[in-house]
């Protein structure tokens, strides 16, 4: 140990202190950062079997650092986790991060805690704007990357073509001289196999460990520098409560010392380690102390939150807060209102929603919740749609009833004039839809700034749009290509405020009396447009009960029964054949309600409504808007 100091010209007081911190060789961290479905997590899989993570006749589940039921059921990473395999003797910490732009504050939480990152691209896809977002992040750290090309097995890989594109990437996005020249591994995530060749992969994935070792740095540290500890990530265990899990950068932490915690507020104060814990596969096990380069989980400081340090008490030195990107999209969370409150969930009152939402606070760094006019809702703002569905999906299987808002951008003001967020989106299509697609993003002022045809029938269209413009577009882009195309959008800044556009050409079909509804009834209204009930459902005035195929509302009564005679007939028994409604999932409806609607989501159903349910009033206050007077 003391002739690996001597090496490096440390000297011999290096050479004592070594027999307590060995050289942090033994060490690599790593974070994986790509697109959504890509193959991070089935990558990490492959490689925490092939370490001997698992014994043989172990049960574990596919894609296992997925651990949350909605990330299995949604097939996406949502929360950073990390794991650690053995390699020839070197602990490799991989940090596992998410896909989608949304939970964009996890993937810079994530690099804040790692030497270098593994970014991995699809043979077929090429960078997509995640790639780019994570990559952009990698390169404003100084991080050096591995470029990992995965599923080379697909028919329609087009290898050279992906990496140039990524070379291309490299320098619009002005990176430095030695981050280009970067090495690049070809796998097959899948089957566990890599090679520096993709034509000549070896059987299991030592190349890519091989690479990895060899241009990751080891941890760096300063000699008899006092201890610095980051929080980066939190977590919580039934038995211990809150784990912060921290990045060693300096010095030594044990269990059971006493530490200077430097809180966000500059404030200093003394905390125990009461327990520490590190990762071996996926497993938290105890440890007595680790040293700089180890990741932790340490327990006993209830309070701590992200981006806070632990420090030497004798000379605290906090490290600087982790910034996250502001939000960019908000939406209104609420307790529900409707008539037909109470009946599904058991979390109903407006204290438990502001603690549920304060709760989330302490973990998502890129969540912002604020106060509303009313005491009883509140303003949520996020990164995207998808991360406040995720959020309110997780609420209502909590057993919250919620009413939730349509999505509105987060503006700003720069020099005296109002900006919105502006997207970038990458769009795949077979080329007979680009027609449309180009007419749909031309309503919501969308500039063109690629088009690629790779000359196998579908065509790469990339977009600037505004972030409000996106709102809502899922839905219609995927009817108009019949399922077939591929979206992704990332945020881009901030342009000046592009003007009004209307993007919903259709009204809604709202009940106008309470009661259960009826096939009779339903039969004659599905005329007007798509239901999204059918027969038997129980409906209150103001619940929107389906898409009228004109602009305007139009109040309906889906409860009429039909009326009975004590004369039989021929036509009286006939069946009534009804059109399967369209039933919406949270983020579908999400996208689908107008400015003047919100949905009620309780734990087993999810309704669109009217923000105001009485007709009457509604049609007052359209009128009274109408003659240019004030709001009811």
């Amino acid at each position: 140990m003391g002739e690996a100091y001597g090496e490096n010209g440390l000297g011999s007081s290096a050479g004592r202190y070594a027999r307590r911190m060995p050289l942090r060789e033994d060490i690599r961290d790593v974070a994986i950062v790509a697109h959504v479905d890509h193959g991070k997590t089935t990558l990490v899989d492959a490689m925490l079997w092939q370490s001997g993570s698992f014994r043989e006749n172990q049960d574990v589940a596919e894609r296992v650092l997925d651990s949350m039921d909605l990330e299995r059921e949604k097939g996406i990473t949502i929360l950073a986790k990390n794991t650690a395999v053995d390699y020839r003797g070197v602990k490799v910490n991989i940090v596992d991060t998410p896909g989608h732009a949304d939970f964009g504050g996890e993937v810079e939480r994530a690099l804040t805690m790692v030497d270098g990152v593994l970014l991995l691209v699809d043979a077929s896809e090429g960078p997509l704007p995640q790639t780019r977002f994570v990559l952009r992040k990698a390169l404003e750290s100084r991080l050096p990357v591995i470029l990992v090309v995965n599923k080379v097995d697909r028919p329609d890989a087009r290898i050279d073509e992906v990496v140039n594109e990524v070379y291309e990437l490299f320098l619009d996005l002005d990176a430095e001289e030695s981050q280009i020249e970067f090495p690049i591994v070809y796998t097959n995530a899948r089957a566990g196999r890599a090679g520096l060749d993709p034509t000549e992969l070896a059987d299991d994935l030592v190349p890519l460990f091989d690479v990895l070792l060899a241009h990751i740095p080891a941890p760096a540290y300063e000699e008899g520098h006092p201890l610095q500890a980051h929080v980066t990530n939190l977590d919580a265990s039934p038995y211990v409560g809150r784990l912060a899990l921290c990045r060693v950068r300096q010095g030594t932490i044990r269990r059971g010392q006493q530490v200077a915690w430097c809180r966000a507020d500059g404030r200093i104060e003394p905390a125990k380690v009461t327990d520490l814990y590190v990762t071996e596969a996926l497993d938290r096990v105890d440890a007595e102390e680790a040293g700089p380069g180890e990741i932790v989980a340490v327990a006993g400081i209830p309070e701590v939150t992200i981006g806070e340090t632990l420090a030497d008490p004798d000379d605290p030195r906090p490290l600087p807060v982790i910034g996250v990107d502001e939000p960019s999209l908000a939406m209104t969370i609420g307790i529900n209102t409707s008539p037909l409150a109470g009946q599904d969930g058991n979390r109903l009152t407006a204290s438990m929603i502001d603690r549920r939402l304060q709760q989330e606070l302490v973990g998502n760094v890129s969540l912002r919740v604020l106060p509303t006019e009313r005491p009883d809702a509140w303003e949520v703002q996020g990164r995207g749609e998808l991360q406040l569905a995720v959020l309110v999906e997780l609420m209502r299987r909590e057993g919250f009833e919620l009413t939730v808002g349509k999505p509105e951008v987060v503006t700003r003001e720069i020099d005296g004039k109002i900006h919105e967020p502006v997207e970038r989106l990458a769009i795949d299509v077979p080329e007979d839809y680009v027609g449309v697609i180009t007419q749909l993003l031309a309503l919501r002022k969308g500039r063109l700034e690629q088009m690629v045809n790779h000359g196998t029938g579908w065509v790469r269209i990339e977009y600037l749009v505004p972030a409000r413009g996106l709102i809502g577009f899922r839905t219609e882009f995927l009817t108009e290509t019949r399922g077939t195309g591929i979206l992704h959008h990332v945020f881009n800044g901030y342009e000046p405020w592009q003007g009004e556009f209307r993007t919903r050409p259709t009204g809604s079909l709202v009940a106008d009396r309470r009661g259960p509804t009826t096939s009779f009834a339903l039969f004659n209204l599905q005329e007007r447009g798509q239901l999204f009930i059918g027969p038997g459902v129980e409906v209150y005035e103001g619940m929107v009960v389906g898409e009228n195929a004109r602009a305007e509302d139009l109040d309906v009564n889906p409860t009429k029964e039909k009326k009975l005679t004590n004369m039989r007939s021929s036509t009286s028994d006939e069946l009534v054949r009804l059109i399967p409604p369209r039933s919406l999932s949270l983020e579908q409806a999400l996208e689908f309600i107008g400015e003047d609607e919100c949905v009620e989501v309780t734990p087993t159903n999810v309704r669109l409504r009217k923000a105001e349910l009485s007709a009457q009033k509604r049609q007052s206050a359209v009128s009274r808007k109408a003659r240019g007077l004030a709001k009811v």
